[in-house]
């Protein structure tokens, strides 16, 4: 990576997504952007399929190869649409006639999946939390599997409710196919339980623009070929460039992946994300002053939600922050309140801030 000036201004920055990007990634794309590697032009400006662009595709799959554990068992593929194109090619491809797809319902992305499946084909909700208002992920022992489903649809973090799936959920063999677009590369998994793993970037992995979709190569071999658009089918874009991807987040991506390596991998960034969780949680926990409204047991890494005693409180509580600097706390208008959003990149500084001005604002106003 490029080391730069230091002194660059950055605020904390809590969004949700997209969200903060590692400054060492930044800086190398100040960098290059106008001159990348010599060529005189942008990696933005050349060909998709030219020796330079070819090179960071590349790269960025053996990457993401190496993180994973991924092997040589699946295909990786760079497309977009978002993770929510992906909530119907994942039917379109694998749920076919006869067959059951399992979802577990637990948050507003799932339930979008979920929508998008039942117009393909049969569906079963495994579990659901919407009574509960999404306030939890399930136990193995609450999953409700169909006979012999094709696969079984998890969102491993909900960012707009707080929680998150602390391990894979019990499939009895089906594939899981995994909405991984908050959490994506925040921890080590367990790969082989997986058939597909999809993830917008602009979360946890890179810059908006990217879907991240990995097929374990065994299914892909038994996906629908016939009746579906050639964009929409998985073995289209396998080992190959259908049409021009999204170049530059692609670029931005690959960079990220490179940090993570450069961090000590997923086991090392586990760590990181597990203590700077623990500095916020500890100062929700400390009274009653703010509340937290998920289950302790699926509480998310990722985005930390809570609550003031009224809404008053919780819009001075962000007028406040963002004086100091400290934006997109604003929780998700669909359920309000406010929200921490600490990604990978989050640097434990701006996680210190946070709790720090939580406590001080609980010391003059609770």
């Amino acid at each position: 990576m490029t080391t730069a000036s230091t002194n660059d201004h950055r605020s904390h920055n809590f969004s949700a997504g997209p969200a903060i990007l590692p400054v060492e990634v930044l800086r190398t794309a100040r960098e290059e952007l106008l001159d990348y590697r010599g060529t005189g032009s942008s990696i933005m400006e050349v060909s998709h399929r030219g020796k330079e662009y070819m090179e960071v595709d590349a790269q960025a799959r053996q990457r993401l190869v190496e993180l994973l554990g991924l092997g040589d068992d699946f295909e990786v593929m760079f497309l977009q649409g978002g993770a929510s194109t992906q909530f119907m090619m994942v039917p379109m491809n694998f749920l076919t006639e006869g067959r059951t797809a399992d979802y577990l319902n637990t948050g507003s992305w799932a339930k979008k999946a979920i929508k998008e499946a039942k117009m393909i084909g049969d569906v079963h909700e495994a579990f659901s939390s919407e009574d509960g208002n999404y306030n939890r992920v399930p136990r193995d022992e609450e999953i409700k599997l169909s006979d012999d489903p094709v696969y079984l649809h998890f969102t491993s973090n909900n960012t707009i409710f707080g929680t998150q799936q602390p391990a894979e959920p019990e499939s009895a063999g089906a594939p899981l196919v995994c909405d991984a677009s908050s959490d994506f590369l925040s921890r080590p998994i367990d790969v082989k339980r997986y058939g597909v793993i999809y993830a917008g970037a602009q979360k946890n992995a890179g810059p908006s623009g990217v879907t991240i979709v990995i097929v374990r190569k065994d299914l892909l071999a038994r996906a629908r070929t016939d009746g579906l658009p050639s964009m929409v089918r998985y073995q289209t874009h396998a080992g190959t460039m259908f049409n021009t991807p999204p170049t530059f987040s692609v670029y931005l991506a690959n960079l990220v992946f490179g940090w993570l390596q450069d961090q000590g991998g997923l086991e090392a960034i586990r760590r990181r994300n597990e203590e700077k969780a623990k500095l916020l949680y500890d100062e929700l926990d400390r009274d009653e002053f703010y509340r937290s409204p998920v289950e302790t047991e699926s509480r998310s890494l990722m985005n930390v939600v809570f609550r003031l005693p009224g809404e008053e409180l919780e819009a001075e509580f962000l007028k406040e922050a963002e004086k100091r600097e400290m934006y997109g706390l604003k929780g998700h208008r669909s359920v309000g309140g406010l929200r921490a959003s600490i990604y990978n990149a989050c640097p434990r500084e701006s996680v210190e801030a946070l709790a720090e001005f939580m406590k001080k604002f609980r010391q003059r106003r609770g």
